[in-house]
Formats: C-alpha cells, sequence, structure tokens
C-alpha cells in the first residue's frame, strides 16, 4: 500500500482560516501531524482526526531550529513509508517560514510518494488586508531579517520591504522564554543608510483569534530598537519618500505613450 503526504496551513487567526480543502485533507488523513501556534486550533484538531499529534515536542530549549525541523520531517515521513495517507498541519501558510513542509514534501517525492501543498493564510496576507498594502502599487520585497542583514541583500528602497522574524535577528535556536533583542540595533544602523531615522516603520503582529485586534504600532525607524519586540513580530517598512520616473528607454520597447506615466513620490498611505 503506497503512502501520500498533503501538507496543509492553518491560517493565522485560529480554526476560522482553515479553507475547505485544508478541513478534508486533515479530516480523511490516516494520519494527522500538526505544529500550530493556538489551543484552540491544536483542540479543534484532536477532534477533527483522532490520529491527530502534536509536532512541538520536537523542540526544546538551547536546540538548534535546524535540527527540530530535520526531526520533524523524519517524523512525518516514517508514517508516509508505512502506507499511511498523512497531513501535516502547519500554522499559517504551509510553506511560508515552515521549513519541515518543504523538507517533507522533497523527501517524499525523492522516494516516490505523491506529496503535495496546499495553500493558507499567511502572516503577510494579514498584513496586506489590515495595513492597505497592495504589492502592486510600488513592489514587494520580502526577507527573514537575519538572512537579509548577514548577506546584506539587494532591495530597493523605493519598493515596500517586509521584513520577517525582526524579534529572532541572529537567534538560530529555540527559546521557549523569549529571544535576545539586541540586535535589533544592527538592524536600524543598515536601515539608515537608506532611510532617514525618522522614517515611520510598523511592528505587526496579526490577530491568533478573531475576537481580538492585531497589533499595529507604528513608530520611527530609530526608535525600533528601543520598544519591545516579540518572536512573531514582522518589520513592515514603506517606501522611502522619493522621486521616481519611468525610464524612456523602456516606454519606447513597451510602446507605451509618456502622457500615461510621469513622475511620482513612491511612497504608498498607510492605511488600516
Amino acid at each position: 500500500m503506497a503512502g501520500s503526504l498533503t501538507v496543509v496551513g492553518t491560517g493565522i487567526k485560529s480554526v476560522a482560516h482553515i479553507t475547505c480543502e485544508a478541513r478534508i485533507a486533515i479530516v480523511n488523513a490516516d494520519k494527522l501531524l500538526f505544529l500550530v501556534a493556538d489551543f484552540l486550533t491544536q483542540d479543534w484538531l484532536a477532534q477533527a482526526n483522532p490520529s491527530a499529534e502534536d509536532l512541538h515536542r520536537f523542540y526544546s530549549d538551547g536546540k538548534a531550529r535546524a535540527e527540530t525541523y530535520a526531526e520533524m520531517s523524519a517524523y512525518i515521513l516514517s508514517f508516509v513509508r508505512e502506507g499511511k495517507d498523512v497531513c501535516a498541519a502547519f500554522y499559517g501558510h504551509p510553506g511560508v517560514f515552515a521549513a519541515p513542509s518543504h523538507m517533507a514534501i522533497a523527501q517524499a517525492r525523492s522516494e516516490g510518494f505523491p506529496a503535495k501543498m496546499l495553500p493558507g493564510i499567511s502572516a503577510e496576507d494579514c498584513l496586506f488586508a489590515e495595513l492597505g498594502i497592495d504589492p502592486a502599487r510600488s513592489g514587494c520585497q520580502s526577507f527573514e531579517t537575519t538572512d537579509f542583514l548577514l548577506y546584506k541583500r539587494r532591495f530597493d528602497p523605493n519598493c515596500t520591504l517586509i521584513l520577517w522574524q525582526v524579534g529572532v535577528i541572529g537567534n538560530l535556536d529555540y527559546r521557549h522564554d523569549g529571544y535576545d533583542t539586541s540586535s535589533v540595533k544592527a538592524l536600524v544602523n543598515y536601515l539608515t543608510e537608506f532611510y532617514p531615522g525618522d522614517h515611520e516603520v510598523v511592528l505587526y503582529e496579526a490577530a491568533t483569534y478573531s475576537i481580538c485586534e492585531s497589533n499595529i504600532r507604528r513608530l520611527s525607524l530609530g526608535a525600533l530598537s528601543s520598544v519591545e519586540i516579540t518572536s512573531s513580530c514582522t518589520l513592515y517598512v514603506p517606501p522611502a519618500r522619493r522621486l521616481v520616473s519611468a525610464d524612456l528607454g523602456m516606454l519606447r520597447a513597451l510602446r507605451i505613450p509618456s502622457e500615461f506615466v510621469r513622475v511620482v513620490e513612491a511612497e504608498a498611505p498607510i492605511e488600516e
């Protein structure tokens, strides 16, 4: 009997964000494994499928996250190899900052097992909705913050910048009681090479429950290192206030009349 793997997302806002196709996969699985962020979703998963098992036990203080993710992936695959139709459910979108899901799918496919991922709602989706951001307006760049700093990723200050895991910069292990955020100063120092210190940014934490409000904090870039930042914070940096004009050569190549473009100020308003 051949096994299979379906990876799904439970979304951000508890059970409310679980899609219809994700529900079907969860309910019909021979084995359900999950890694979610709230007790309500845990309880719902346990009721939806009696085989449900929490993967959170693979974490431990001081243990490298990469080691934890490899163990989770291997555990997921162990049930697929037994011939079970396995569903692995992850918080948010199962392909966004969810290394075990990608590892498990790649390994399953390499061994000849059917494996697929179903999309879910991520923190970025919630951020777009609540801050009124259209990524088509100025473009959008998205980076994991430690990677962004370590490799000095090239980016355009005239586009929207989204930085993930801004509260765990430089931390490669798991810390149940929170992370050292002193490295936020390094982020501020780097960003102020491209933006003024009074440039408004937003620290964003999407609400986990429907009855709660998301935590939206607007502050200057320079003040970022002096506020409390949790591991679930995402940083939104609006485009810099710079004049941007269309490239004349590209206008001709695309055969766009010049009257349809103009010099614009490259900052979209932040709206709630």
